[in-house]
């Protein structure tokens, strides 16, 4: 499948780059290097049953085995208070390394350390990496950027969504259930966890361009009154107290309008990264981070298709960026009490008035020939367009969609259309899922 084996560094060993490292070397790459650097901080994240199957997919063994139950979210919002639905609440830094012993059980290997420099030409990468020895220089034919919004930019042109800013502190006290909440407040929103053991993280998020916050030494004072206002947060302030510690990260929604060249290319929130807000942080990071494997083969086993895949890889990272920014624009609308207020009113906006899905027409749909993966590599492929797949649908239950639809193009008559597909899916089930795909786009059967 592979041409020949080339060097392969992949800097950053979150969740998009341990899940290139694997997708890699199903694809039968065997000289693929990982460095990690731990968090700089601890926090926890919320993770949904979707990233639990994206996870199980990419082959997640060991860090699925450490994952906690899901545990109860409590949301106050728009003056509304429910209990919407379960997560599972994550310590991202143990995570990360059961994601390493993930790849190490695997077989890949994973250097623990600190990216100090690298030098790039075209022909080839050099690293050096700080580790608790002597510095490790390494060379690549091709690098992976994981390293998540700590990533150097590299002066690659980004598109950027409203400047913001979140703020984690942490408290401890009695253990307290797992437990997580979130809460909206006139210039911004608070989300709140507890790890079951006492300690509990509480993190305020406001807009850079129209908050007025403290100088840095006053910062822990201002949480603290506001996190006091908020109803949501008492559970987590109960019988605590305030460590004195505070990080302060940026969580603006950044997409790189350059993510892959022809020997690198970027993942993870390395290529996009959403408004938390969203919940959707590694679910997208997954998102992105599978396709990349069959990309990055392209570009090594099959050059002459190098534009194909890195058009496949932009293409969809900027789909994903704007799918996702459009859910947190929904979200954030829905808050209605402080519409007015610059931190709400420039989010209810961004990034366009565009619906997150579009009616279905079936005049519409057409076929089309769109980059798609298919046996490890990109590859054009016939597949179905509509108005809210602009990228392509290419198939249904691992079944082409693209001759079902050109069979219902080329007849006058519903009756015709059901016979010939009759015939050539003689499978009753297979018959009715494309009928009901049909139907779904308002075909008239």
């Amino acid at each position: 499948m592979i041409a020949q084996q080339r060097e392969i560094v992949i800097l950053g060993g979150g969740p998009s780059g341990a899940a290139v490292a694997l997708g890699l070397q199903k694809l039968g790459y065997q000289q693929v290097t990982v460095v990690a650097e731990a968090r700089p901080f601890r926090a926890m994240e919320g993770i949904s049953e979707r990233v639990v199957e994206g996870l199980r997919g990419a082959g997640f063994d060991h860090a699925l085995r450490k994952l906690p139950e899901p545990s109860a979210r409590f949301v106050t919002w728009n003056g509304q208070s429910n209990q919407a639905n379960t997560e599972r609440l994550i310590d991202r830094a143990e995570f990360d390394k059961a994601l390493m012993m993930d790849l190490a059980i695997q077989g890949i290997h994973v250097i623990q350390g600190r990216v100090v420099d690298v030098k790039s030409a075209e022909f080839g990468h050099e690293i050096e990496v700080g580790t608790a020895g002597d510095p490790i220089i390494l060379q690549a034919d091709f690098i992976v950027e994981a390293r998540g919004r700590a990533a150097p930019s590299a002066k690659l042109k980004r598109l950027r969504g409203a400047e913001t800013v979140s703020l984690l502190q942490y408290w401890q006290g009695a253990e307290l259930p797992l437990s997580s909440a979130v809460q909206s407040f006139e210039n911004g929103w608070g989300w709140f966890a507890s790890d079951g053991r006492g300690r509990r993280y509480l993190q305020l998020t406001f807009d850079v361009k129209s908050s007025v916050l403290p100088e840095k030494s006053r910062l822990v004072e201002f949480c603290n009154e506001k996190l006091e206002t908020l109803t949501q947060a008492q559970p987590f302030l109960d019988q605590a107290l305030p460590t004195g510690e505070i990080h302060a990260r940026t969580s603006t929604p950044i997409l790189c309008e350059e993510a892959i060249g022809d020997n690198w290319i970027r993942v993870g929130d390395a290529a996009m990264s959403v408004d938390p807000l969203s919940g959707n942080g590694i679910f997208q990071t997954l998102s992105s981070s599978l396709q990349a494997p069959a990309v990055i083969n392209t570009l090594l086993a099959k050059p002459h298709k190098a534009r194909l895949a890195q058009q496949f890889h932009q293409l969809r990272i900027t789909e994903l960026f704007y799918r996702f920014a459009r859910i947190g624009r929904d979200f954030y609308a829905m808050e209605e009490q402080w519409r007015d207020q610059p931190f709400w009113q420039v989010r209810r906006q961004w990034p366009d008035d565009q619906p997150i899905h579009l009616d279905p027409d079936i005049d519409q749909v057409q076929v089309a020939k769109r980059p798609v993966i298919q046996n490890g590599f990109v590859d054009l492929a016939d597949v179905v367009i509509t108005p809210d797949q602009l990228l392509g649908i290419w198939h249904l239950s691992g079944l082409p969609l693209a001759p079902v639809v050109e069979l219902y193009k080329q007849h006058f008559s519903s009756g015709a259309f059901l016979q010939e597909l009759a015939e050539t899916y003689p499978d009753p089930r297979q018959q009715q899922m494309f009928i009901n795909w049909l139907k779904q786009q308002k075909a008239v059967l």
